[in-house]
């Protein structure tokens, strides 16, 4: 048997290759990999020995050669191919251990140039590997060092590598080669700063760890990450507490932080099953707190909270009675953090760039059955230019600051979706119902029921869409309702404006919706 050893990655490979020696199997070897090998004492052929052609291109030609792709792709059942081999005095290569140029870690790299970006393509180790796994009847081909254990206790076992596992190892070259292929192509499409969406679409994810279940037990998951720098997202926070991430977590966690990055003043928000169920903002994140937990005390039970700003001790002190899932703040004080992790259940990240808002072009995607949509991220609030006051009354400067913090709110609200708040507090949110007047008298309810009667009376609203009818403006007033943020748009527009004359509302149109399905 001989084997074919190039690897950028050599992990293991020195401990792999004596066994492969102590077994009787001849080495063939490349470049950095054959002088790792010499240098250990390990015998091993040089590549240019075996085709009779010297390395050249600084190395860009090697294994590009037939005495190599034939000695992979020959068909050892069929008499037709080996006698061919015998003519050209060919032998077979048995197995192939590669792993390709480290282009991730090269575009990971500050300051890496284009230049050096494509220099890391590699050309020869994927077209070994592509041979290899498509004859992997004849060849066992391995890009992971996490399986030379079982190829080699195949081999002192069995004298072979087994059919199945020689397909295994097949399945895991063609994901590693259509991995790499996929970085290349995003790394191209960022470097041309390219914002189509394209007409064929591939990524490609790098699993962080597998999920216990999904959303549900009955449903397996695993989380992963894109691939490049993600400052600000969850997969870049650093876990300091309580158990691993649950698919429900990572996935509420992920609207609570993107709804945080909308703010620049100290802000707490609070969220429950992907709605956010109270926020505040303050001039220090103390009253903040107060602002998010006063908003909505029993929804916060068991949910997800992230903070803009340090957890001080007098801060955590105020969390610590409060039953929650996942806490995410920038920092936190010593002693803060000690007292919270006292709570061995509670999940406790560090996200230092939390503010640091999501690419501008990054896709969301959802998957429907047989098929996926994808659009660009909602990374808009509203464009200043297009704000228009619609009413006989504009609002004045706090009801105006106060449509500025509903809006960013709403935004974030399942639709259809309302958002009331009074003070840069919410005191109520109405999300996902079925049409807008019920998701309206639903936040109003809320609000009465859990901060008190006059909770609603000087608030304003935010709807994330048009209101179709003047019913909403109805419901508004009798809450006592003062203005109204909201898209604008329908045919029926001019109802709801007189509605809110007739009352003395004040209504400001965007010019632009935040559906959230």
């Amino acid at each position: 048997m001989r084997a074919l050893i190039s690897v950028s990655d050599k992990t293991g490979i020195v401990e792999f290759a004596k066994e492969l020696v102590g077994l009787g199997i001849e080495i063939i070897s490349t470049g950095g990999t054959y002088n790792k090998l010499k240098s250990e004492g390990i015998p091993a052929i040089e590549i240019s020995e075996l085709t009779g052609f010297p390395e050249c291109l600084d190395g860009r030609v090697k294994t590009l050669h037939p005495i190599v792709h034939a000695g992979l792709l020959a068909m050892r059942s069929k008499p037709e191919h080996m006698k061919q081999l015998a003519d050209l005095n060919i032998e077979t290569i048995d197995m192939v251990v590669v792993n390709l140029y480290p282009f991730k870690a090269t575009i990971l790299k500050d300051g890496v140039t284009r230049a050096e970006a494509v220099e890391n393509i590699d050309i020869g180790g994927p077209t070994m590997l592509r041979s290899a796994a498509k004859n992997y009847q004849d060849v066992a081909v391995v890009v992971d060092p996490r399986d030379y254990e079982v190829v080699i206790k195949e081999l002192k076992e069995e004298k072979q590598v087994s059919l199945d596992t020689k397909f295994y190892l097949m399945q895991k070259v063609f994901m590693h080669t259509s991995n790499y292929d996929t970085m290349i192509a995003d790394y191209l499409k960022k470097e041309r700063n390219d914002h189509e969406l394209p007409e064929t679409l591939t990524m490609t994810f790098e699993k962080v760890q597998d999920m216990r279940y999904g959303e549900n037990p009955h449903q397996k998951a695993a989380f992963y990450r894109e691939i490049g720098k993600k400052v600000g997202s969850i997969v870049d926070a650093e876990q300091l507490n309580g158990k691993e991430l649950s698919f429900n977590n990572i996935n509420d966690t992920n609207g609570a932080l993107e709804l945080l990055k909308e703010f620049t003043e100290p802000t707490v928000v609070a969220c429950k099953h992907g709605n956010p169920c109270g926020v505040g903002s303050a001039d220090d994140i103390l009253e903040a707190w107060d602002k998010a937990f006063a908003a909505d005390k029993v929804s916060i039970y068991g949910g997800i909270v992230t903070v803009n700003r340090e957890v001080s001790l007098e801060l955590a002190e105020k969390m610590k009675p409060v039953f929650l899932e996942v806490l995410v703040a920038p920092s936190y004080q010593k002693e803060a953090l000690e007292l919270l992790q006292t709570k061995k259940n509670l999940r406790i990240l560090q996200l230092k760039d939390i503010s640091v808002p999501q690419d501008k072009n990054a896709y969301d995607l959802k998957k429907v059955n047989g098929g996926l949509i994808v659009q660009t991220i909602d990374s808009e609030l509203m464009n200043e230019a297009d704000l228009k006051v619609v009413t006989d009354r504009a609002p004045s400067e706090k009801e105006m600051e106060d449509l500025r913090f509903a809006w960013k709110v709403v935004k974030f609200v399942k639709s259809n979706g309302i958002a009331l708040a009074k003070d840069k507090q919410t005191i109520g949110i109405g999300p996902g119902q079925v049409n807008r007047v019920w998701s309206t008298k639903q936040c109003m309810e809320h609000a009465e029921e859990l901060i008190g009667p006059d909770a609603t009376t000087g608030a304003v609203l935010a709807s994330d869409a048009f209101f179709p009818f003047d019913d909403s403006v109805e419901a508004a007033h009798k809450a006592g309702i003062t203005a109204i943020i909201q898209p604008g748009g329908s045919i029926r527009d001019e109802d709801s404006i007189k509605k809110c004359n007739e009352y003395g509302i004040a209504m400001v149109f965007t010019g632009m919706r935040h559906f959230k399905h």
